[in-house]
């Protein structure tokens, strides 16, 4: 399922991509017990929810099918130092997915 924004929610798409990203997150996390994590904003991939290289690899298949080509989550992490990766926060890519998923309704 994709989603899809009119002009007039095009300012709800941060909440909405959050939701969609927290599901997504639950879904990974479920498997691991940790399905209860608090998911937010400031939430950390490595520090706070423990998430490992797979795990990435895992919910880039989930983004690709929530969003399709529009949201490209490895280009995405390959520009990023290791540092930047391990901080890396649940909001960052939540404001990653908003500008591509706006880059692509501008095309």
């Amino acid at each position: 399922m994709t989603t899809e924004t009119t002009p007039r929610d095009a300012a709800a798409l941060p909440d909405l991509v959050l939701a969609d990203i927290a599901v997504m997150l639950r879904d990974l996390l479920e498997e691991a017990g940790l399905d209860d994590a608090e998911i937010g904003r400031d939430t950390t991939f490595h520090d706070d929810l423990e998430l490992e290289s797979i795990d990435l690899v895992t919910l880039s298949g989930a983004l690709r099918e929530q969003y399709g080509d529009r949201v490209n989550f490895a280009n995405f992490v390959a520009e990023l130092e290791l540092d930047e990766i391990i901080a890396l926060t649940v909001g960052e890519l939540v404001d990653h997915v908003v500008v591509s998923l706006r880059a692509t309704e501008r095309s």
